[in-house]
């Protein structure tokens, strides 16, 4: 299989809440949407933030948006990034 970007099918979005930091990551196109289910697991999203998310990471399927809602407990100062650009963990960050 080709290596192909997560940054080249899917857009996304950032937040957080107190300690509490979540990525949705949306399909660009709804015929990539099984894929990003397949491979856009919690175990990868774990292993890209490493021990930037020491607590739970929880997966949460949007099936009528074609994304997947990402929710990380524990994450130091509830900041996924030090930039003050807005989502600027969009999903170009590893590949899939």
């Amino acid at each position: 299989m080709p290596q192909i970007y997560l940054k080249d099918i899917a857009h996304g979005r950032s937040g957080d809440k107190g300690d509490t930091s979540n990525v949705c990551v949306f399909a660009r196109d709804p015929k990539d949407y099984p894929l990003l289910k397949r491979l856009l697991t919690v175990d990868r999203v774990r292993a890209h933030f490493g021990d930037l998310v020491p607590g739970d990471i929880h997966r949460y399927e949007v099936d009528s948006l074609h994304g997947l809602n990402f929710v990380m407990h524990k994450a130091p100062g509830g900041r996924p990034t030090f930039s003050l650009r807005p989502d600027s963990l969009r999903p170009s960050l590893f590949p899939i």
